[in-house]
């Protein structure tokens, strides 16, 4: 059954050709399996609610007519605005288009939460661009930039909320513009498409644009909700829309609703955070977290922007998923929201997560990959600028800047074949990942630091879980021991200045490259000699080595510019910085991105190995090895742009050296 949706219809209908719903609701009421909702173009301020899930092979489409011309939004239009002082307006608006969620009254608020200021999940927007939330009237009326805001000049149009009896009242700074002229919008809804329900399977979202939600704070311990997203269900496939605008997150693939389990820690404080968090992954099997009723969920082609929290956000809900082909761009740049839970791809619990082909650039972090990352893979992914502008102050309570961090998680992780182009490129208080043929031109952090804390006078260890091979059912529990990283193929240089020659690798901004930091660990043969029953037959006298620092194996690797070289570096490439100093610029023209750089003049013919599985082989903890999702091995021998490589490898993510001059990345949805 095909059913047919116009906001221009004279009339509600039936669903047919000649008489459209007039809502897309109306429709998500009544498709079953097979089903699929054509909409014509047109704006949708409505909260789609899909009732019915559909099947593997008879899925249920919600389809825009023509590309991204049909919007579903969470906002109003807002006219009547009166001048108050200066450049500041008022509108008042009755709480009864509310309903039970207001969201001038709801805060931005929960666990993991740090920023200071109140912040409000309701939005007013100007121009389809969010505005600064003031701190009182007459910060609103003095329209200040905000030291913080990536953007300066779009901090100084602010808005502040106040109630008054059963009304909202609003004030906004215009800045000399007149509202009643202008796109003025305010937040209204939660979310835009989202069940409420679990187990609403096998949805497809098709070119829509979705956009300007109130929707929360979504830490890991909790119901966390995003303008679209499955709600707990399996195998959704949103692709080629448009998502931005979020007060929180763009999208959301996670997490169940548990009511016992849910802010725990904001809302009764008697136990920890991080505790909760093993609690979440516990009561996740009680709640379904089973690889056949979970996850599975594709996201492509989506341009996903301008939300203040996450792009894409997910707690164990996105398991097994895809992203792909995405572009993730100015994720939590006015610095008014701080946390924890910030950054272009926020996943907890990526087991096999794919995360390829996506341009990340301009946000608070590109992908930050927390807790149990067995499995996930980043590649082939174009990212850079994910650092605070040069001068911005780091607002309280918000992040570091970080292209790739992978936390607290045992492996395997792969990070292979990407343009790591930021100030700091990877960021790991892990074990057990695999970084592989990239390009990377910002340093490690947090290598040996970023885990436990010092409480009460002694070492309270974070132990995070590891699960059964390609499944969620966990399989123990275990504190990060470090190291247990294998580091091949790579090129480093260093381009950016060092701020702070002095700032240790365990620092989360730690911007001098190379591989050095790794010298802490052992090699292999070091650390397996601890264990020779010949010399150790007591297991009570090897509480050193299984406390102790796990082995790293570095190899293959080109250095430029001064990037550092480890002590394990086998058969690397080194050009000194008195011999040559290369470029290495990013140069986008009309929307496309290439490589401008002089490196491979140097780097002539080196070449190493071909990369497999094999050579990399498991994962300490989980004792999983790094392979394909599906337990297949992986040989290294395509590169950023799908080229084969050969018999042997140039270092980096390139097969051949002109193909850093190709086109590497163009949007096209």
């Amino acid at each position: 059954m095909i059913y047919y949706v116009s906001a221009s219809a004279s009339k509600d209908g039936d669903g047919s050709k000649n008489m459209p719903f007039k809502h897309i609701d109306d429709a998500a009421r009544i498709a079953k399996p097979g089903d699929e909702v054509i909409v014509a173009p047109g704006i949708y301020r409505e909260h789609v609610v899909p009732r019915h899930a559909g099947t593997d092979d008879r899925r249920i489409v919600y389809r825009s007519e023509k590309p991204l011309a049909a919007v579903i939004t969470g906002a109003e239009e807002m006219k009547g605005w009166k001048k108050y002082k200066g450049d500041v307006w008022t509108a008042r608006v009755n709480n009864g288009v509310f309903g039970s969620y207001n969201p001038y009254v709801e805060r931005v608020c929960g666990d993991w939460y740090f920023a200071p200021a109140i912040r409000h999940t309701g939005s007013v927007y100007l121009n389809d661009l969010a505005m600064y939330e003031a701190d009182s009237l007459k910060d609103c009326i003095k329209g200040a930039a905000d030291p913080c805001a990536w953007n300066q000049e779009e901090s100084r149009y602010k808005w502040f909320t106040e109630q008054d009896g059963d009304e909202t009242v609003l004030y906004a700074n215009f800045r000399g513009l007149d509202p009643n002229k202008e796109k003025v919008e305010i937040a209204v809804r939660r979310n835009c498409f989202m069940p409420e329900e679990n187990g609403i399977d096998c949805i497809t979202v098709s070119g829509f644009t979705i956009c300007k939600a109130a929707t929360t704070w979504a830490p890991p311990a909790s119901y966390q909700d995003g303008m679209i997203g499955p709600h707990w269900s399996r195998a959704w496939i949103i692709e080629d829309c448009e998502v931005y605008g979020s007060r929180c997150c763009g999208i959301s693939l996670g997490k169940y609703c548990d009511p016992e389990n849910d802010q725990y820690f904001f809302h009764k404080h008697v136990k920890s955070p991080t505790q909760m968090e093993r609690d979440a992954v516990c009561r996740g099997q009680y709640h379904g977290w089973l690889k056949e009723r979970v996850g599975h969920h594709i996201v492509r082609r989506c341009n996903v922007h301008h939300c203040e929290q996450t792009g894409i956000v997910g707690r164990m809900g996105g398991v097994f998923s895809t992203i792909e082909d995405c572009e993730i761009h100015h994720i939590c740049n006015s610095q008014q929201l701080g946390g924890a839970e910030t950054a272009g791809i926020k996943l907890h619990a990526a087991i096999d997560v794919t995360i390829r082909r996506n341009h990340i650039h301009h946000c608070i972090m590109g992908v930050w990959l927390d807790w149990e990352a067995q499995g996930a893979r980043v590649s082939r992914n174009l990212m850079h600028d994910n650092v605070r502008p040069e001068g911005r102050k780091q607002a309280q309570g918000a992040m570091f800047s970080t292209d790739v961090f992978v936390e607290v998680g045992h492996g395997p992780t792969l990070i292979d074949n990407n343009l790591l182009l930021s100030p700091v490129s990877i960021t790991i208080p892990s074990e057990g990942i695999g970084v592989v043929h990239n390009l990377i031109l910002g340093g490690f952090s947090l290598i040996n630091s970023g885990v436990d804390s010092i409480v009460n006078g002694q070492r309270e260890p974070r132990y995070t879980p590891y699960h059964i091979r390609h499944r969620t059912e966990v399989a123990g529990f275990m504190t990060i021991l470090h190291g247990d990283d294998r580091i091949y193929n790579n090129i480093f240089v260093q381009v950016y200045p060092i701020h702070d020659k002095k700032r240790p690798a365990q620092h989360p901004e730690h911007e001098a490259v190379g591989t050095k930091p790794f010298d802490i660990f052992p090699s292999y043969e070091d650390w397996n000699d601890q264990f020779d029953f010949e010399k150790h037959p007591d297991m009570m006298h090897l509480g050193e080595a299984h406390f102790g620092h796990l082995p790293v194996w570095v190899g293959g690797n080109a250095y430029f510019n001064g990037a550092s070289v480890s002590k394990h570096e086998k058969d690397g490439f080194t050009v000194s910085v008195r011999k040559a100093r290369v470029s290495v610029e990013l140069v986008e023209k009309n929307g496309r991105y290439t490589i401008k750089t002089d490196l491979y003049k140097h780097l002539k013919d080196f070449k190493d190995r071909i990369i497999t599985s094999d050579i990399l082989g498991c994962a300490f903890e989980p004792e999983q090895r790094f392979e394909n999702t599906d337990g297949t091995a992986i040989t290294f021998d395509s590169d950023y742009l799908g080229d084969h490589r050969g018999v042997a490898a140039l270092p980096g993510p390139f097969a051949q050296a002109p193909a850093a001059t190709k086109v590497l990345w163009k949007f096209e949805q």
